[in-house]
């Protein structure tokens, strides 16, 4: 069976589970990667190694720990973690890399952990960066990474796959960063949320690896899990270059067997839709205010003179020598504007020095700005330089969610460092002079959703000793879209440390349905509508429904962190788009009346068939494999390997 990009990745590095035949969407396996990368957050990783019970780590070239998120901070609680984390490695002889190294998704690139065909995978969200390298990167939370340390695996569902064909090649001034948000402008309603995107086309070839570096992170705020690109020439002489540089984790042998044969998708894979994108119609953009989904173009900011305090250029994103020399390019001979800071850090010490060999980082000093060291900083808010309440910033980062670099009374916009740059000097959001006029328009939308072929028919599926062949429970139908975790538990209950089970159940779904609690009762089967769970990472989301007595969740979508927290807790959630499409339709007056809890007859989940019987009609869903089903009788993943490493 012909397999995308993405399956195969996933196929070649597979540890267990889904066994037989070709792997395809839908399908839950044990993923052995290449590298697990975590940051800041190995310390509380850390813990949770240790509270499994493990002491040693399994394959100690595997992890990759990188300081970079909180590195301004040098208060002796923080210096004192760092030298632990640091201790940590040197004991288990696992690769450092200090504070002021760098970010850790430019380390993992640069020092060649990243390869084509490999499986990546980090502690943080834009793990989709690697992709841009021909590799499956994607995000972990810290359950899983303490679990990879254990025992060199980790469990994944392989997500359902969109190809982006690019067309047609960038016109002057419109950069990487303006394909990523015209992305998330003009495809803005779930299209990719928690896909595997694959670009392909001819367009591919005309971009450059920084290019592919900014789109392939920002997949992440498009709402992707992967965001993959094909390893063609460009991708090699990158990989040729790194190799020069002594980069020993690249062999000569390597790149050439890579020329040869570069990962690549089958002929005729499925893909769950297509998007076509002409770069030739793309233009300067930018992404605001406080959202990646909403854009407009340069053009038109510039004539409403919106006026700037703060301007950024840093992060993972767009913070590599070719984003430093562009916005030299425009800073040259000129000097920022009077009430304007200008924010420079690089994505790694080697970047910066670079960058200053070439003439480009003085340049941009010359001009006015000021100096952080190669690290996360002002765009996970932490550090110097963060937006106070009333103040407007433009950025070159990944991310402009109200509050996440500042003030929640402040607004940040998002754009290209030649545009963040030209604002800085003007003092108002505009593009360089030497662009001229620019378009105003942007691309058209043009995007086909096919029939999803993947997962949830294939069969018998044998069931593992304790787990239950059929599940039987009145439906709860709960059909708001994007309910948030803390909807589901809410804040004024997620620090305390004080909640009984029973406590749980009594507030669980307050903040959606003050009335949930009081209509349901254990054994109750809980439908919901799309992404499922979004919102923070709370895993009391997951486990007050189970302090309820709900013994699963069936819903359209999850938000994937939800999704990782209830199968590492042994809570059951399975997709059933059919279904939830179902209930709205079967429910429909009662879901426009407003009504948040919907109570219905008894359904029956069946999975040794994959189906779910509603009244007279069967619905499927992606088979529960060895491997969810493992999950659930270990009672979640902690436990699993607990037992896997004889720990009592």
């Amino acid at each position: 069976m012909p397999q995308t990009a993405v399956e195969k990745i996933a196929q070649a590095h597979r540890a267990g589970g889904a066994s037989g035949g070709h792997l395809r969407a839908g399908d839950f396996l044990q993923v052995r990667p290449r590298h697990v990368m975590t940051h800041d957050n190995t310390s509380p990783v850390l813990s949770k190694f240790r509270a499994i019970g493990a002491t040693k780590v399994h394959e100690p070239r595997q992890p990759v720990f990188t300081l970079d998120h909180d590195i301004q901070n040098t208060s002796e609680a923080n210096l004192a973690k760092y030298r632990s984390i640091e201790d940590f490695a040197n004991e288990q002889g696992i690769d450092f890399h200090p504070a002021g190294q760098g970010i850790g998704h430019q380390t993992m690139v640069e020092h060649g952990y990243v390869v084509p065909g490999s499986f990546v995978v980090a502690s943080d969200s834009h793990s989709n960066m690697y992709g841009a390298l021909g590799a499956t990167g994607t995000p972990v939370v810290r359950t899983d990474a303490a679990a990879i340390w254990a025992t060199g695996e980790f469990w994944w569902q392989i997500p359902r796959s969109i190809q982006v064909v690019l067309e047609g090649e960038l016109s002057s001034g419109a950069t990487g960063k303006d394909v990523i948000v015209t992305l998330c402008g003009l495809y803005n309603q779930g299209e990719v949320l928690n896909a595997a995107v694959e670009f392909a086309g001819p367009g591919v070839a005309s971009l450059d690896m920084d290019a592919r570096f900014a789109i392939a992170n920002m997949t992440t705020e498009w709402g992707a899990l992967v965001g993959w690109f094909p390893c063609d020439a460009v991708a090699l002489e990158y990989l040729r270059w790194r190799r020069e540089l002594g980069f020993e984790r690249i062999g000569a042998d390597d790149v050439e067997r890579w020329a040869e044969s570069a990962p690549a998708p089958d002929e005729g894979a499925h893909y769950a839709g297509r998007i076509t994108l002409d770069l030739s119609k793309v233009t300067p953009h930018v992404s605001g205010p406080d959202s990646v989904q909403v854009m407009t173009s340069v053009a038109a900011m510039k004539k409403d003179r919106v006026a700037i305090q703060k301007a950024y250029l840093v992060s993972c994103v767009n913070s590599r020598y070719d984003d430093i020399a562009a916005a030299a390019r425009v800073m040259e001979k000129k000097r920022v504007a009077d009430g304007v800071e200008f924010y420079l850090a690089a994505a790694s010490r080697e970047v910066q020095e670079r960058a200053e060999r070439a003439g480009h980082w003085r340049t941009i000093l010359d001009a006015g700005a000021k100096t952080l060291p190669p690290g996360c900083g002002p765009c996970i808010g932490l550090g110097a330089g963060l937006l106070e309440a009333g103040e407007v910033g433009i950025s070159a980062t990944n991310r402009n969610f109200k509050g996440r670099m500042g003030s929640r009374d402040a607004r940040c916009y998002l754009a290209s460092p030649e545009v963040v740059a030209a604002s800085a000097v003007a003092g108002y959001i505009t593009a360089p002079e030497e662009w001229g006029e620019l378009a105003d328009a942007a691309p058209e939308r043009k995007i086909e959703l096919f029939d999803d072929a993947g997962g949830g028919d294939a069969g018998a599926v044998e069931i593992v000793d304790g787990f239950p062949a059929r599940v039987r429970g009145r439906l709860v139908f709960l059909p708001q879209d994007n309910l948030n975790t803390d909807g589901i538990y809410g804040k004024d209950y997620t620090y305390r440390d004080d909640m009984t089970p029973e406590d749980m159940a009594r507030v669980v779904m307050e903040n959606y349905d003050p009335g949930f609690a009081a209509a349901t009762q254990a054994g109750d089967v809980v439908v919901g509508g799309w992404n499922f769970g979004t919102g923070s990472s709370r895993e009391q989301a997951v486990t007050a429904l189970q302090a309820k007595g709900i013994p699963l969740v069936i819903a359209g979508s999850y938000s994937q962190t939800y999704l990782r927290n209830a199968f590492n807790n042994g809570f059951l959630c399975l997709e059933s788009p059919g279904l939830v499409d179902h209930l709205r339709k079967t429910l429909a007056e009662r879901v426009e009346a407003g009504d948040k809890t919907i109570l219905g007859d008894e359904l029956e989940v069946d999975f040794a068939s994959g189906r779910i019987h509603c009244g007279d009609q069967a619905f499927r869903f992606p088979p529960m494999s060895e491997v969810p089903q493992s999950l659930v009788v270990a009672g979640g993943v902690e436990n699993l390997v607990r037992g896997r490493l004889g720990i009592q």
